[in-house]
């Protein structure tokens, strides 16, 4: 006969196997997220293609020589129509012995004229006492002033040798431009970075300001327009000037649009021309904000969407720290963290599975398996965020399982290290 004592004891283990497999199966049941997380299975950033991989770089980008954008400035003010003269011809205009009149102008780099103001006409004459309009385009001021005075001498109307003629700059003409520029505000509500809380960046909100200039010749540049409405470009806007031009037309009748990029990559040469930077009357530079470039988060990091950089790269190991996510930290979440802060016993593993669904240009769907543990350590693993991405972290299953076992059981013992009659010692702990 078998005796019952013998039997139970070797029942034990199977009893112990099959209450750990019930906890398993309810772990399943209560929905455990590591286990049914939908896109855990990706491929791994290893197994990707190139181009996949070899996206386009946000950084390295570097500014344009800035005197690019400036013109040339001539040895000599040339006349055109516009232009301000200061006239002074004794007799006919201003009495003998009488000093002509001095004229500081406001512009910088003109100096002090003599004489009364003539304005130069758009056809580039400008018309004085006695004698036919005197054509003066194309000329320095020395040599109007020497052809105004040939033309009163040969008259007669003055004496050779006894003629007084001044001819100065008082003021130069001005181009008239208008500059709209859309960095003059926020671009869009500030996006929320604390874990768990979602982003608010839901576009561009293209908040801009115009201004109406007045540029003096040998000024109305490109950059002279820039500078005087603020200076260079924001990063709320893109890299590059569009200039809209009003008297330059395509074959189709539709105007001329330039664009003007103010950052390159190493060792490309902008192609910009004079001409290009040149501004003419009725012409509208253009700043254009970018639109919102974003990336979405999920899982153990919390539902949000973020903004991406303009200028810089943005690797999925530095996109998870700048939501705040769980990073090497027992999956702490990040409200609340503060270095003292740890677990009991041996504490949680870190969650390393993250998985970036990307969607491709034939509308097709890829989804990218980052293994955080390696990423930390191998720098090929760090896959490079673009728009559009959505950024999911969750447990492994085996990290799961650790995290549950090792907050469900407990092992508690106790021990005597000493008994005598006089002196008792024990020792108790728990595990793990």
């Amino acid at each position: 006969m078998i005796d019952d004592n013998t039997i139970k004891p070797k029942r034990r283990p199977a009893r112990l196997a099959i209450l750990l497999f019930a906890g398993f199966m309810a772990s399943l049941g209560s929905g455990c997220a590591a286990i049914t997380n939908p896109v855990a299975d990706g491929i791994p950033v290893r197994r990707l293609p190139p181009e996949i991989l070899e996206t386009e770089s946000r950084a390295n980008l570097i500014p344009i020589d800035l005197t690019l954008l400036r013109q040339k400035q001539p040895e000599k003010h040339i006349i055109d129509g516009g232009d301000i003269l200061g006239i002074f011809i004794e007799n006919v205009i201003g009495e003998r012995n009488q000093l002509p009149p001095v004229r500081i102008s406001d512009v910088p780099g003109v100096a002090p004229a003599i004489g009364y103001p003539f304005v130069v006409s758009e056809d580039g004459t400008v018309t004085l006492p006695y004698v036919d309009p005197i054509d003066v385009k194309g000329l320095s001021v020395p040599e109007a002033q020497l052809k105004i005075k040939k033309l009163y001498t040969d008259k007669e109307i003055l004496k050779a040798g006894f003629e007084r003629v001044f001819v100065t700059l008082i003021q130069p003409r001005e181009v008239k431009v208008t500059v709209f520029r859309e960095d003059g505000g926020a671009t869009g509500a500030v996006s929320q970075t604390l874990f768990g809380q979602y982003g608010s960046v839901l576009g561009t909100s293209k908040r801009g300001s115009s201004y109406d200039l007045k540029l003096p010749a040998y000024q109305n540049d490109v950059l002279t327009a820039l500078s005087k409405t603020g200076g260079l470009p924001g990063t709320e806007v893109k890299n590059e000037v569009i200039i809209y031009r009003k008297n330059k037309t395509l074959k189709d009748g539709s105007p001329l649009v330039q664009r003007i990029p103010l950052k390159v990559r190493p060792g490309d040469s902008p192609k910009i021309k004079t001409e290009d930077i040149i501004l003419e009357n009725g012409d509208a530079i253009y700043l254009e904000a970018r639109d919102a470039e974003v990336f979405y988060t999920a899982g153990l990091i919390g539902a949000g969407q973020y903004q991406l950089p303009r200028d810089y790269d943005l690797d999925i190991v530095q996109a998870i720290a700048q939501v705040r996510g769980p990073l090497v930290n027992g999956g702490y979440t990040q409200n609340a963290f503060v270095a003292q802060s740890v677990n009991q016993g041996l504490g949680n593993p870190s969650p390393s599975l993250v998985s970036v669904i990307r969607k491709l240009p034939n509308n097709q769907q890829l989804n990218i398996r980052v293994d955080l543990n390696l990423a930390m350590k191998d720098p090929r693993e760090r896959i490079m965020v673009q728009p559009g991405d959505l950024i999911v972290m969750q447990e492994t299953s085996g990290e799961a399982l650790a995290r549950y076992f090792s907050g469900i059981f407990r092992l508690n013992f106790a021990g005597t290290i000493i008994k005598q009659t006089d002196l008792n010692s024990s020792i108790s702990g728990v595990a793990p």
